[in-house]
Formats: structure tokens, sequence, C-alpha cells
């Protein structure tokens, strides 16, 4: 016979994994964790702590990560400038955008811009995706100055 804590935690990791699905699918839609909450059936802050322990970071740090591999994409095809790829993947601020994608990636957007369009020409897009995508959880290593 299953105990009471362990249906509600298989039900919440259930609501969890619909978050993260959501996340996923409408990363460029204004999100915030009030609105993934109340879709979830849980209190903001339920959810914050509930996401981090199954998934390892925020879901505000989920999003973010998802809009900055969507921008690192978009920024590699070359066609669109900096701030086009930080409203296109539904962020608001171009400096919270920019300090983000600098600690994930580990260099500004526009440095990755002009470094990403050349060193993935002739790569399959599905190659360039898995060889330039941003560190997780952690920060980008800090380069060494010599």
């Amino acid at each position: 016979m299953t105990s009471q804590p362990a249906v509600q935690h298989l039900r919440d990791l259930a609501w969890l994994r619909r978050v993260r699905d959501r996340i996923d699918r409408d990363y460029a839609q204004p999100l915030d964790v009030e609105a993934l909450a109340r879709g979830a059936h849980m209190s903001a802050g339920h959810l914050s702590r509930q996401f981090r322990l199954a998934y390892g970071e925020s879901p505000y740090s989920y999003l973010m990560t998802r809009r900055i591999e969507r921008a690192m994409a978009l920024l590699r095809r070359g066609d669109l400038s900096v701030t086009e790829a930080c409203f296109a993947v539904g962020c608001s601020s171009l400096g919270t955008f920019s300090t983000r994608f600098t600690e994930l990636v580990g260099m500004p957007p526009s440095a990755y811009r002009r470094k990403a369009a050349r060193a993935t020409v002739g790569l399959p897009s599905c190659v360039a995706k898995q060889v330039t995508r941003p560190i997780r959880n952690r920060e980008a290593p800090v380069s060494s100055r010599t």
C-alpha cells in the first residue's frame, strides 16, 4: 500500500514535468513563477522549492537557460541583432539578457554572435547546437589572462 506522502510526491513530480514542458514549449511567452505555479496548483514558493529539488535549478533559471539556448541558435544564424534575438526569445530586458547570456556562455552575446557565426560555418544545425550548448547549473569557466 502506498503512503499519502509518496502519492503526493508522485503527483508533484507529474506537475513539475508539466511545468518544465511548458517552459520548454512556451519559453518565448511572458512566463513567471506565479503563473507557472497557478498552472501546477502550487504556491510559487512550493513550486520553486520542488522544481529545484527535482531539476537542480529554479524555474526562472531553467527558463532563462532555455531562452539563452534559443538565442544562441538565432545569433549563430547571424541575421538578427542581439536586441532582436533578446526580444525574440521572450526577454524584456536587454541588460538582464546580456548578463545571463554572459554568465552561461562565458562571453557577451555580441562577441558570441561574431565568433559563433564563423565557428559553426558548415556544421549541421543539430551538431552546432550540441557543441555550443550553454553550461547548466554552474557558471561558464572564466578564461585565464596571462
